[in-house]
């Protein structure tokens, strides 16, 4: 009896340990906002061109994309994606209090480029790399990728190592201009996937009346009693973290801002366009070059020798 109680006493704490352990090494979905577009779409980009980033994080903040203007076939390169904001500026968080921003970013690229493979990257980018984790948006499409949510005080530089293909080995590559898109964001979104408002957004009423009550809720926030015009009364519920406008006694209309706009972040695209450059073409170009050099020298000296000649003629 007592040996079965020892057993049965260790695995209740081999248990307790083992999910102990995950709650702290696995990602919460609270922090996990990429995988939220990477379940729910197929493709991050839609068909009139909005990157689905853009359905949850509602203001419009600028993003920069910075790559070459061309690029060899097989080799890696540097595509880096500048998110700005200031870092002064606290976020509402899930649980009501103030914090620091965070930002994501997704990168559509061409087919056939790909995250560069990690013994592919030189020491400087390893260096770049340290601490950030990207990856494609799904196994089916290698030339999208994302990473996010990283700690912006230190990552509003984002720097993505790219492997161009080789239309060598590639058949479906080709030496073309291909057009890239970015976006990116800055702190949490105002709306979730399923449709339901986060904390980081502005709450507006939801009919015309009185502010008759404002009670302090259980997980924080407020209940807003709003009494209409046949005297019955409405609650509203609002979460923790964004700031009321409204007092008791105050008359309000439907759509009008309860609390004050808690979001200082937002979401920003834009696009470029990348030369896969076929090493022959610039082998061609400099021979042509070449070619022009050499010609204007001879011309050069060509004309020397008639003006030597047009002088020793005139001096006979």
């Amino acid at each position: 009896m007592q040996l079965y109680n020892r057993k049965k006493i260790k695995t209740v704490l081999t248990a307790m340990i083992y999910f102990l352990g995950c709650s702290m090494i696995l990602p919460k979905a609270s922090i996990a906002y990429p995988i939220f577009a990477q379940q729910a779409y197929e493709n991050p980009r839609e068909a009139t061109g909005r990157i689905v980033c853009a359905n949850c994080h509602l203001a419009q903040k600028p993003v920069e994309l910075e790559v070459p203007q061309a690029v060899l076939p097989d080799t890696v390169f540097e595509a880096v994606v500048r998110i700005p904001y200031d870092s002064k500026s606290r976020q509402v968080l899930a649980n009501g209090e103030k914090g620091g921003l965070n930002v994501g970013a997704v990168m559509i690229l061409p087919e056939g480029f790909k995250l560069a493979p990690k013994d592919r990257l030189s020491d400087e980018l390893k260096q770049k790399m340290k601490g950030v984790y990207i990856q494609p948006y799904n196994k089916q499409t290698k030339n999208i990728l994302v990473i996010g949510p990283i700690p912006g005080e230190k990552y509003q530089e984002i720097t993505f190592p790219i492997l161009s293909p080789d239309p060598r080995q590639d058949k479906n590559a080709n030496y073309l201009t291909y057009p890239v898109f970015v976006g990116g964001n800055r702190g949490r979104g105002q709306v979730y996937p399923s449709g339901d408002k986060s904390n980081n957004v502005t709450y507006t009423a939801t009919n015309n009346g009185q502010i008759a009550q404002i009670e302090a809720g259980e997980k924080g926030g407020y209940n807003v009693s709003i009494q209409l015009v046949d005297n019955t009364t409405v609650k509203q519920a609002i979460p923790a973290g964004p700031e009321l406008r409204v007092k008791e006694g105050d008359f309000v209309q439907v759509d009008q801002p309860l609390t004050k706009d808690p979001n200082v972040g937002g979401f920003g695209q834009t696009e470029t366009e990348i030369v896969l450059q076929s090493p022959n073409r610039v082998l061609g170009l400099l021979a042509f070059f070449l070619t022009i050099i050499v010609g204007q020298i001879f011309l050069v000296l060509k004309k020397k020798q008639f003006e030597k000649v047009q002088a020793a003629e005139m001096n006979f």
